[in-house]
């Protein structure tokens, strides 16, 4: 399992973090009179999340009703990867803004697939005193996942080596999943209503009356994730327009953010997992972990600086590691049923997709209205300054309110 989310956050996380900016502004520059490298950035991320909002419950909806001698899991997390992989290879051969949109759109559905089967499998053989553990252990292969994938982006020379390079990774690290899996069937006697569209759908809403701390916990999720993208979607803009590096420069630099990111996750995450478990307590870890990702959009906005990211990626490692363990675990604690898991989880992920929708339109909106505002009363210089200043202060506030929202959750401690 660490295996495979370190292969799937490397096939999106390199592209989201390096390969799809550098694409994006090569295209941008290709086109004359078209789109700015940030607008079609955020044209881009925005069609691909709104792919991944609805494809991930639906592939989990299937999962959950798939009868296969592979289990349930497995025949998805397969597809998943494949054509994920083919769709990455897609994407390093687009020379337009449309076919970057059609490309990455296919990614992420290829992809949502293997990550539904994938989360669907902790709940299904992870017993709940260990779960903070083994959250920070997926917590773990993402952010290393994280930084494979960017590290592939800035060594492999051109951006289509860097596609290509990291599909033949993802693969290769879903093979031991695939061949080891301890995937659990559904029981032949195990009756299945017959596939009905309107139901599928209307199954999607979870009515916040009957699961009220469902609900809560999709919200909390939703805000925090709102908040992080905000703060991350034009983190390479922000190195390179807001604080003037070059763009080799830039990509190092960016390489050497996610290190410090990534060691501070695993310094952290497994350690706060575990402690969970043993005190059977989550949301106070959670609403210090929200309160800690929402600093570090903060120190962005009023430290801008080179040294000012160094101490935001610190802040940031330490609190998204220990967010994504333990809110996890949480979660599992709090789906409506057992049948639907994939299901829910994929309800779940909306919280997590959505914001990746409306972060970079708001990220995109704030930026150019301070440009556009400021722009007769400063240089540009300044103005991309104020305008970044404003991104990550609106950040903190979504992450800050996620996290007092927790404490609206009832059944988990």
């Amino acid at each position: 399992m660490v295996l495979l989310n370190l292969g799937l956050m490397a096939g999106w996380f390199g592209p989201i973090q390096v390969l799809l900016a550098q694409q994006a502004a090569d295209v941008a520059a290709a086109e004359p009179g078209g789109m700015s490298k940030e607008a079609l950035l955020a044209v881009v991320l925005f069609s691909g999340a709104a792919v991944s909002l609805v494809a991930n419950p639906v592939w989990g909806a299937f999962s959950d009703r798939t009868r296969s001698r592979l289990g349930r899991r497995v025949p998805w997390i397969l597809g998943g990867v494949v054509l994920g992989a083919a769709s990455l290879l897609l994407l390093s051969m687009a020379d337009s803004g449309l076919w970057m949109v059609v490309a990455w759109s296919l990614v992420q559905l290829s992809l949502n697939a293997a990550w539904a089967g994938g989360v669907a499998a902790v709940p299904d053989q992870v017993p709940v005193p260990r779960r903070g553990l083994i959250g920070g252990l997926i917590a773990i292969a993402g952010t290393v996942g994280v930084l494979l994938g960017i590290k592939i982006a800035e060594v492999t020379g051109s951006i289509a080596q860097g596609y290509v390079a990291i599909a033949v990774v993802m693969l290769l690290l879903s093979v031991p999943y695939l061949l080891g899996s301890r995937d659990i069937p559904l029981p032949p006697d195990h009756e299945l209503a017959p596939m009905d569209w309107k139901r599928l759908v209307r199954s999607f809403w979870v009515s916040p009356r009957e699961h009220p701390d469902f609900a809560w916990a999709w919200l909390t999720r939703f805000l925090v994730n709102l908040g992080n993208w905000i703060a991350l979607n034009y983190l390479y803009y922000f190195l390179t327009d807001g604080l003037g590096f070059g763009d080799d420069d830039a990509t190092a630099r960016l390489g050497v953010l996610v290190l410090i990111y990534g060691g501070c996750t695993v310094a952290t995450t497994v350690v706060v997992g575990h402690w969970s478990d043993r005190v059977g307590r989550r949301k106070v870890f959670v609403i210090w972990s929200g309160a800690l990702i929402g600093a570090s959009s903060l120190v962005l906005g009023l430290w801008q600086a080179w040294p000012g990211a160094l101490l935001a990626a610190a802040v940031l490692g330490a609190g998204f590691g220990v967010y994504q363990a333990v809110d996890f675990a949480l979660i599992t604690q709090v789906l409506p049923g057992a049948g639907d898991r994939a299901k829910d989880l994929g309800v779940i992920n909306i919280a997590s997709a959505l914001p990746q929708v409306l972060a970079p339109a708001i990220a995109g909106l704030l930026l150019v209205a301070v440009r556009e505002l400021g722009g007769s009363v400063a240089t540009q210089g300044e103005s991309w300054s104020l305008g970044y200043g404003v991104v990550y202060v609106v950040g903190f506030a979504f992450c800050v309110l996620g996290s007092v929202f927790v404490t609206r959750i009832r059944s988990v401690a």
